[in-house]
């Protein structure tokens, strides 16, 4: 049985967007769950959420982790520029630190906007010191720590 297409002309159905925002909030949400709530068949929902996938709408299914339970507690955010030639390497070499949970190139192509989880102050000066600091190919860097999170991302990590 094939899979009914997603619409592409116009965006998501409205069902694939309250299915979305459902998954959002309960990726483990079963199929005869989504099915009860959308007032569809429970082979519908699957059929639905697997055409999401494979359409690559869903990348995947995660956990969302709380970081101070895993004793994680300093985020901190910086603004790195770097020269432009050097700016994929750079991204790749920090993107590969286990203390950077998420990296962008941003759009003026020499900026990287980085988040940094640690354990303490005295970690993410550590991490920093091994990977940012005496690099000549880092111009500047704008560095700034979470004091609260007001509102995170839905569907993604909290880290």
């Amino acid at each position: 049985m094939s899979q009914p297409p997603l619409p592409t002309d116009l965006g998501l159905s409205k069902l694939d967007s309250a299915l979305l925002n459902i998954l959002v909030k309960n990726g483990r949400a079963s199929f005869a769950e989504l099915a009860r709530h959308l007032g569809i068949s429970r082979a519908h929902a699957r059929a639905r959420v697997q055409a999401l996938q494979a359409s690559g709408v869903i990348e995947l299914f995660a956990a969302v982790i709380n970081p101070e339970k895993l004793g994680q507690v300093n985020s901190t955010f910086l603004d790195i520029v770097v020269t432009p030639a050097a700016i994929e390497r750079v991204a790749q070499e920090l993107a590969d630190c286990p203390e950077v949970v998420s990296l962008y190139i941003m759009s003026d192509l020499r900026s990287l906007h980085v988040h940094a989880l640690t354990e303490s102050a005295t970690s993410f000066e550590s991490f920093v010191r091994r990977h940012v600091f005496n690099r000549p190919e880092i111009v500047s860097v704008d560095c700034k720590t979470l004091l609260t999170r007001v509102k995170n991302r839905r569907g993604g990590a909290r880290l």
